[in-house]
């Protein structure tokens, strides 16, 4: 199981606008848990940075399954406003992948 740890930035004074547009869609959880995603979190600092973290059996090719779905790109339209990078691409753009260290069970 690998586990992946990212970070995001939203755009200055848009946090709060950021929290209430981020009601995940079920259609978009349904395909996240088909590509095998387990156990993804997000956290936020008052700052705008967030923190996701995620789980899987192969989290580039998952993501990749996601980001191929019709869903995914209609989400992605929707959240890229509020981010610094814009719509987020997890292979090419937007996540800040951090490198794990330490893991207890």
């Amino acid at each position: 199981m690998e586990r992946k740890c990212f970070l995001l930035k939203v755009k200055p004074g848009r946090l709060q606008d950021y929290l209430k547009a981020h009601v995940v869609w079920q259609e978009l959880l349904d395909v996240m848990h088909e590509a095998g995603i387990r156990n993804y979190s997000m956290f936020y600092h008052p700052d705008g940075l967030l923190v996701g973290y995620l789980e899987g059996e192969d989290i580039q090719a998952s993501l990749a399954k996601v980001a191929a779905s019709d869903v995914s790109a209609r989400w992605e339209a929707k959240m890229g406003e509020f981010f610094e990078s814009g719509p987020v691409d997890p292979e090419n753009s937007g996540y800040e992948w951090l490198t794990g260290y330490f893991h207890m069970d």
